[in-house]
């Protein structure tokens, strides 16, 4: 019987405050697709460093006959077969260095002409004006200064150059982009808290008569209290569904069926990472609005 009541009361909150129960629900989702995104955007940053970063390497490029007369790096003329060999020895020696690729300046010509076969500056490329370069490959890329600055400056070498310096903007955009997205998460969810709040003043306020009569006859405060609590959650559940359903589809259609395929060389999140964010979002719609509510009844319902 008491159970039936509690029900009964709930469905008469929703129907009596359906455009804000509506409100609520797009509020929640929209806030905790955000909340999940900006997990699974971290999720993705990090699971990219780890791919890429095994992949870098450390550029050591060789003065040629052009940079000794154009680069005061290279003011010491171009590099000879001796500062070849005592550079390749040395890198060897290091313990951080996991493998060498020597890569002559025809080789660079070549994969230059490759990879700019569409510009009009690649015809105007001679491959004397390529450099020869060391490719060092490290076992633990964060330790490029130890290579940088055994190497920089030594004769016959014009830069030393990491590759993660180019992965690193690309990181501080996805980051950004990350914090961006938290930032409109907790502005959505402070909405959706006033919304809430709002809803349950309203639910009270409209049925001030019917607590007024349980007071008399003697119910507890957590009695008189649940309907309005359970009617917050419910409409924060629905939110989290809906929010569970934006991130599976955006999971599915934008980015297994459009970006994967566009962006092979992107490693993306699996199903395993999304669903691991799922319950959580489901925790959140459900718990945000119960503590809500249970804090606006103690204001707006005394009991």
């Amino acid at each position: 019987m008491r159970a039936h009541f509690v029900l009964s009361e709930i469905g008469v909150g929703l129907r009596r405050n359906l455009t804000m129960t509506f409100a609520v629900i797009v509020s929640v989702a929209l806030s905790l697709s955000l909340l999940g995104g900006s997990l699974l955007t971290n999720q993705q940053v990090n699971s990219m460093k780890d791919f890429w970063y095994d992949r870098v390497e450390v550029s050591i490029f060789l003065c040629n006959e052009n940079d000794a007369q154009t680069d005061p790096a290279c003011a010491r003329g171009a590099v000879t077969e001796d500062q070849k060999e005592q550079l390749l020895a040395e890198l060897e020696e290091l313990e951080l260095v996991e493998d060498v690729f020597y890569e002559s300046a025809d080789e660079a010509y070549t994969h230059y002409q490759e990879q700019q076969a569409d510009s009009p500056i690649a015809a105007v490329v001679t491959p004397d004006q390529m450099q020869e370069s060391y490719r060092v490959k490290l076992t633990d890329p964060t330790q490029y200064d130890v290579v940088s600055s055994a190497f920089a400056g030594r004769e016959g070498v014009q830069s030393v150059q990491d590759q993660r310096s180019t992965l690193e903007n690309l990181f501080d955009l996805l980051n950004g982009v990350n914090y961006a997205a938290l930032g409109l998460m907790a502005l959505m969810l402070v909405v959706a808290m006033l919304l809430i709040v709002n809803t349950v003043r309203v639910s009270a306020f409209s049925r001030r008569r019917e607590t007024g009569i349980m007071r008399l006859v003697g119910a507890s405060s957590l009695y008189i209290q649940l309907p309005f609590i359970l009617e917050a959650a419910i409409a924060g559940l629905l939110g989290g569904l809906f929010a569970c359903v934006l991130i599976v589809g955006v999971k599915y259609f934008a980015i297994n069926n459009f970006l994967a395929e566009q962006i092979p060389l992107i490693n993306f999140i699996g199903w395993d990472a999304v669903l691991s964010v799922l319950p959580l979002v489901l925790v959140v719609s459900a718990l945000m609005p119960s503590l809500a509510a249970f804090f606006a009844l103690r204001k707006y319902l005394r009991v």
